[in-house]
């Protein structure tokens, strides 16, 4: 596994071995805090996204069991995001307060109970008010971890450590799609159970098994590891000792200046336009749009939406090492961005058979991967730490609006016109609009020269 980053940024070797020098001991422990954390969360984001594939290949069979037609199925996708907007911002005000530990497990338990309550939904009402319970009980989740990482590592590694955490979005694509339509196709029947029913039933037990496991395996911060040896904890507290130390304040102050920060606003309107516009369209309309290019066989549309995630891993992965090696964000993330503008709006309108679309879809998921990967490096760059709890969970917050909106849009308007013609072409716009606001914002940081932040690499280069 390609856990941490190396110093010196000069490998290209991504083993275990070379990620981090042999004689350096503030790596050592780095390699170790990264053992200790990134695969657990990992796994949890593996479990917390496949609730967001299992409900997009659900759809194809519940649509006609249940009649929810594209539209309802749109909004009960919005409605999840409604659910997360009510609860994302206090979500991160508990964990600032009441340590990551007992947030994460018990966001992680509740929100697999309620996954195993959506087996036993009966129709568009009962589907909207799961969804909309399912988006409370998520809430905090994504942005908790992305806070909770700026406690153990410092801000030259995060780039590529938040890709490893990242890349279980792509490995969900690519497990996600097989597994869902193995289990709708060979569990349905049992018990007289629908397919989509076992899904739900077993992509909600996991997440209620990791979220207990939680209480034992992490620590809120690395003073609270047991794992942690008295002079490793030091190592921690003398490599992050650039880095701004958060302040504790009264929550209406942190509200107060979180709420009147410009580059909140400006972060969190181009992560709507660009980062959730995309993944509304990768993480919900990918089987519908194989279908619409043709491939009807139910396994063999879960197989070919795999490849897209899997090519994606693999560009992510690049692009994310080259930008921490040269410490240039905003450039990096305008390519994934453009990648991704660029293949939704082929889609729909030069993608006439499975090969075509396949690429296109390759195309747009790479670059969803990569901006997203490097937009969550840039905001622990530019907010005060003081201001980073209610920063993250409101730039993840408003991007819960788009995603309760562009769900509804496309739905609505593949219904209407019979198509995603029109739907791709304007999400595709607003897509493009974000990558121009980020370059934009960020366009006076990037002229400022960038310092090494430790020492240890100098030494090492």
């Amino acid at each position: 596994m390609r856990w941490l980053i190396r110093p010196d940024w000069k490998s290209v070797d991504m083993s275990n071995e070379d990620l981090i020098p042999a004689g350096s001991a503030e790596g050592a422990v780095f390699r170790r805090v990264a053992w200790r954390l990134m695969p657990f969360l990992f796994i949890c984001l593996v479990f917390n996204w496949l609730d967001r594939v299992a409900v997009s290949f659900a759809h194809l069979q519940f649509g006609a069991d249940l009649h929810i037609s594209d539209t309802a199925f749109g909004l009960s996708v919005g409605l999840f995001s409604a659910g997360y907007l009510l609860c994302e911002i206090p979500s991160n005000l508990v964990m600032e307060r009441w340590g990551a530990r007992r947030t994460l497990a018990r966001i992680m338990i509740i929100w697999g109970l309620v996954t195993v309550g959506m087996a036993f939904v009966q129709g568009p009402y009962s589907l909207y008010a799961t969804r909309t319970l399912l988006g409370m009980a998520e809430a905090g989740f994504f942005p908790g971890v992305i806070l909770y990482l700026t406690y153990w590592f410092p801000s030259a590694y995060r780039a590529r450590i938040t890709s490893r955490f990242i890349m279980a979005i792509a490995v969900c694509g690519i497990v996600g799609g097989p597994s869902a339509t193995w289990i709708m196709t060979h569990l349905a029947g049992l018990w007289g159970w629908h397919g989509w029913q076992w899904l739900f039933l077993l992509g909600g037990l996991p997440p209620v098994v990791a979220g207990f496991l939680a209480f034992g395996w992490l620590a809120d911060k690395p003073d609270n590891a047991r794992w942690l040896k008295k002079n490793e904890k030091i190592i921690i507290q003398q490599a992050m000792v650039r880095e701004p130390s958060a302040t504790i304040r009264p929550v209406r102050a942190s509200l107060v200046s979180a709420f009147s920060n410009r580059t909140v606003w400006l972060l969190s309107l181009s992560y709507c336009l660009t980062i959730t516009c995309t993944g509304n369209v990768v993480n919900f309309w990918v089987p519908s749009l194989l279908r619409a290019a043709g491939v009807q066989n139910l396994q063999q549309l879960g197989l070919l939406s795999a490849l897209p995630h899997a090519v994606g891993i693999g560009a992510m992965l690049l692009a994310c090492r080259h930008s921490d090696q040269h410490q240039e964000r905003r450039w990096h993330f305008a390519l994934g961005g453009a990648l991704a503008m660029a293949g939704m709006l082929a889609l729909p309108w030069i993608a006439h058979g499975t090969t075509e679309t396949l690429f296109f879809l390759t195309v747009m998921v790479a670059g969803y991967l990569i901006a997203t990967a490097i937009f969550w490096s840039i905001p622990a760059g530019l907010l005060p730490a003081q201001d980073r709890a209610i920063g993250f969970a409101l730039i993840n917050c408003c991007g819960q609006i788009s995603s309760m909106l562009v769900p509804v849009l496309i739905g609505f308007l593949k219904t209407r016109l019979g198509g995603f013609e029109v739907a791709l072409s304007l999400v595709s716009l607003f897509v493009g609009l974000g990558v121009i606001v980020m370059l934009a914002m960020t366009a006076r940081t990037a002229r400022l020269p960038v310092s090494q932040p430790y020492s240890v690499m100098d030494s090492q280069s």
